[in-house]
C-alpha cells in the first residue's frame, strides 16, 4: 500500500525548468560562452544545482564565482523569464492537496531550498507539505536515489511505500532506483524526456488515481 507520496518541483508542480534552462543558457552567454538549447537541456534538466554548478565549472573554469554566487546570479534571469508566465502546474498542484488530505506529502528537488520554499508559497500549499529536501540536503544528486531514500527514512517508511511524481529522465531513474513507484508527466509541448522506467506516464497529474495502483 501507498502511504506517503514524493513530489520533484520544477517541471512537475511549477513550469519553471524550461526556464531553468533558458537562464542557464543566457546566463553562459552573457560571459562569452554560448551553448545551444540541446546543451542546455542536457546540462539542468532533472539536476540538482550543486551538479549543474560542478559541470558548468568544469567545463568553463575562468568563470570565477561561487555556487551561491552562480545561483544568485542565475535568479535574476529567472526573475526576468518569470514576467508573464504562469508557473503554476494547476492539476499537479490539485493532485498534491488530494493526497495531503490522506497521507504525508514531501517536495524532493534538485533546487536550493531557498526556492522550494518560495514555490510552495506561489502555489499556497505551505500547509500540505510536510517538509521539503533540496539540493543542499543531499549528495549526490539524482539520478542516484539518494534523495528519495532520505525523503523515505524522514517520513519513517519503507521505499515501497512512496509514490513518487517526477518529469525527468533522472528523477525516474532516481525514483525507481530507491524502489519506489513512480509516475512521470509527460506535458504535449514540454522538451522531450526519456522516462520509459516509470510505472505511469501522464499529460496531467489531475486524473492520477491512486486506487487505480494500490496493491
Amino acid at each position: 500500500m501507498i502511504k506517503a507520496a514524493i513530489f520533484d518541483l520544477d517541471g512537475t508542480l511549477m513550469d519553471s525548468e524550461v526556464l531553468w534552462v533558458e537562464a542557464v543558457e543566457r546566463y553562459l552567454a552573457d560571459r562569452g560562452h554560448a551553448i545551444d538549447s540541446a546543451e542546455a537541456l542536457e546540462l539542468v534538466y532533472g539536476r540538482s544545482s550543486a551538479d549543474i554548478y560542478e559541470d558548468i565549472t568544469v567545463r568553463f573554469p575562468e568563470l570565477d564565482e561561487t555556487v551561491d554566487e552562480m545561483e544568485e546570479s542565475l535568479r535574476v534571469y529567472i526573475q526576468e523569464l518569470h514576467n508573464g508566465h504562469d508557473m503554476v502546474i494547476e492539476g499537479s498542484v490539485r493532485l498534491l492537496r488530494r493526497l495531503a488530505a490522506e497521507m504525508p506529502v514531501c517536495i524532493v528537488s534538485g533546487s536550493p531550498v531557498e526556492d522550494i520554499q518560495s514555490g510552495l508559497e506561489l502555489m499556497d500549499i505551505e500547509g500540505d507539505v510536510k517538509f521539503v529536501l533540496g539540493a543542499e540536503d543531499y549528495s549526490p544528486g539524482k539520478p542516484d536515489p539518494a534523495c528519495f531514500l532520505l525523503a523515505a527514512e524522514r517520513i519513517g517508511l519503507s521505499p515501497a511505500e512512496c509514490i513518487v511524481f517526477e518529469d525527468s529522465e533522472a528523477g525516474v531513474e532516481a525514483a525507481k532506483a530507491a524502489g519506489m513507484y513512480c509516475v512521470a508527466l509527460v506535458r504535449p509541448g514540454c522538451p522531450v524526456q526519456n522516462v520509459a522506467a516509470a510505472d505511469l506516464v501522464v499529460e496531467d497529474l489531475a486524473h492520477f488515481d491512486l486506487s487505480s495502483i494500490q496493491r
